[in-house]
């Protein structure tokens, strides 16, 4: 079997899997064209593009399936989800909160406005989408998704309709969509035993909290100048505390591979907080540039009692691998290639990209594992 028969073979195989998701016939197959036609070497994969790959005069099947198909893009992600984990699970498998943006013209999207995304590294006309990322040694994939809704939106009800957004939506900031993800991973029971994030989110003391109350390990970075309590009772800032150190505490570490061999750090960590409850323990941790020492990381860290600096650093380390799957998925699965402006659209197109980058991710592992070279390197 050829390497596009095989791709086909496990499209097919997932879409299998929530095809019952969708109560008509037109919808089903037109799911499984649109994948095929995301993970397609398209230049551009949107509706006109997806449509003419799959033989069709015209945009509007395509259009519907988004727009007004009956079917449940959240039941598809937990498909999704439930795939990632039979293919790349493990239990020491690391949870990845970030956003990333989808640049837009136009006001009527939903959710879109003036804001900064890190993907342009400054403020443009765009939409904003939280994810979840899993990540193991056999490969990693997105598992969940949110939609960013400004206030400027969940405040004007009237444009929230036109678009699609019905008026029991909230305003959400993007740590409450973070952990609306986490809880349910772990009500779906997906293993895992870290989480990371950028300090976007670890600055958040309730996030850290929340993920303590549940004895969730975590690895998060934060601002330099965030506080914690010491293990002598003070209130301290993370930087003050790594200033401190003696020079004997930092010890080179990689925090894992990257696109250019392993990526080697100085890190030192100091405990904090005065009690160890249930065999964990606390640390500030910190990150150092070996070219510029001036240039430091710091992370707020929970987790066993026993952890190694090496296993933080590794965690810390694992943050990167969500970068790689906005890339895979951008490029190579159309993620950010929709043309629509509807809420249930937005989800419906990011849920199917989603499963597209699940397929490559578990075709990926399956080569691997015979050692067999990675079938996707070149897509």
């Amino acid at each position: 079997m050829g390497q596009v028969e095989e791709w086909k073979a496990a499209l097919a195989g997932l879409h299998a899997r929530f095809a019952a998701r969708f109560t008509r016939s037109e919808p089903r197959g037109r799911a499984l064209e649109y994948m095929a036609g995301l993970i397609a070497p398209l230049e551009r994969k949107n509706g006109w593009s997806l449509a003419e790959r799959a033989g069709e005069d015209c945009p509007d099947g395509m259009q519907r399936l988004l727009n007004s198909a009956d079917w449940d893009a959240d039941t598809v992600r937990d498909d999704v989800r439930d795939f990632v984990v039979e293919t790349i699970g493990d239990s020491n498998a690391v949870l990845i909160g970030d956003d990333t943006g989808f640049l837009k013209k136009g006001i009527r999207s939903a959710g879109v406005q003036r804001q900064y995304t890190g993907t342009a590294g400054r403020t443009e006309n765009c939409q904003i989408g939280t994810f979840l990322a899993y990540a193991s040694t056999k490969g990693r994939a997105l598992i969940d998704r949110e939609l960013y809704l400004p206030a400027s939106w969940t405040d004007d009800r009237a444009r929230c309709r036109a678009a699609g957004i019905e008026d029991d939506v909230p305003f959400a900031t993007k740590i409450e969509h973070f952990r609306a993800m986490l809880q349910r991973a772990l009500d779906a029971k997906v293993p895992f035993a870290w989480v990371t994030a950028d300090e976007a989110y670890g600055q958040a003391k309730t996030l850290r909290f929340w993920l303590e109350e549940r004895r969730v390990a975590h690895v998060p970075a934060t601002k330099v100048n965030d506080t914690v309590i010491t293990t002598g009772g003070a209130d301290a800032r993370v930087d003050q505390l790594i200033a401190a150190l003696p020079r004997q505490a930092w010890k080179r570490l990689s925090a894992g591979p990257g696109a250019h061999g392993q990526r080697i750090y100085d890190w030192a960590r100091v405990p904090i907080r005065i009690y160890r409850e249930n065999g964990f323990g606390h640390w500030v941790l910190a990150r150092r540039s070996v070219s510029d020492p001036t240039e430091i990381a710091h992370y707020v860290c929970y987790g066993p009692a026993d952890t190694r600096l090496t296993d933080l650093a590794r965690i810390a380390g694992a943050r990167w691998q969500v970068e790689e799957c906005f890339q895979t998925a951008k490029n190579e699965c159309g993620l950010d290639h929709y043309q629509v402006r509807r809420y249930q659209a937005w989800y419906r197109h990011i849920t199917l990209s989603m499963a597209a980058l699940a397929c490559l991710t578990a075709i990926r592992a399956h080569e691997l594992a015979k050692g067999a070279p990675d079938p996707t390197a070149a897509a």
